[in-house]
């Protein structure tokens, strides 16, 4: 498996295809026309190849930077976009994957396109569902991935324990050490 999903829904995996967006050469993950096959496979918005082309890319990269600036106004509380609206509702209007039943049980086929608009109409399910109340950013400085905090209280801080959390822990305990010792040392003591 290639891309990670850790966000409680696919949409959100989706707009996490561009990693640490706030660093100056941020991990474009959506890099051709294998890795946005790869991508819609592994998501599980479909049970078989989705033979992508070229030109599928350019439009999967739309959506998901359309759909990330809906995001950003709903956790600030801004007006949405009327482009990233606009793109998200049209890409929502055409036909979506569809599910067949097979002599094995229910089987998901799709274009790209198709996926594509499976993934605007979770944006507008859960934009304008109960579920946009559970959504967060990670508080890592570094990562931008939104996620769905479905935890006790809402108190999970950070999109996954690896590796967000576990290097927001690890800087709190370097943090926490450098203190004692400041503390412990003769300089840091006062008489």
């Amino acid at each position: 498996m290639v891309h990670v999903f850790k966000c409680g829904a696919p949409v959100l995996d989706f707009v996490g295809t561009l990693r640490a967006r706030r660093n100056a050469v941020p991990t474009e993950m959506l890099t051709s026309p294998e890795s946005l096959e790869a991508w819609i496979l592994e998501s599980g918005l479909v049970d078989g190849d989705v033979p992508c082309a070229p030109s599928d890319v350019q439009p999967a990269i739309a959506l998901r930077e359309a759909v990330y600036l809906l995001l950003v106004a709903r956790l600030t509380d801004e007006d949405y976009d009327a482009d990233a609206l606009a793109l998200v509702n049209t890409a929502a209007r055409m036909p979506s994957a569809v599910p067949q039943l097979t002599q094995k049980g229910r089987r998901v086929e799709a274009t790209p396109q198709q996926a594509l608009s499976s993934l605007a109409r979770q944006a507008v399910h859960l934009l304008g569902g109960p579920d946009a109340a559970l959504l967060k950013e990670c508080s890592r400085a570094e990562c931008t991935q939104v996620y769905l905090d479905r935890s006790h209280g809402s108190r999970r801080e950070w999109c996954a324990m690896d590796p967000c959390g576990n290097r927001i822990k690890a800087a709190a305990y370097r943090a926490r050490k450098r203190t004692k010792a400041r503390a412990a040392s003769p300089a840091g003591s006062s008489r």
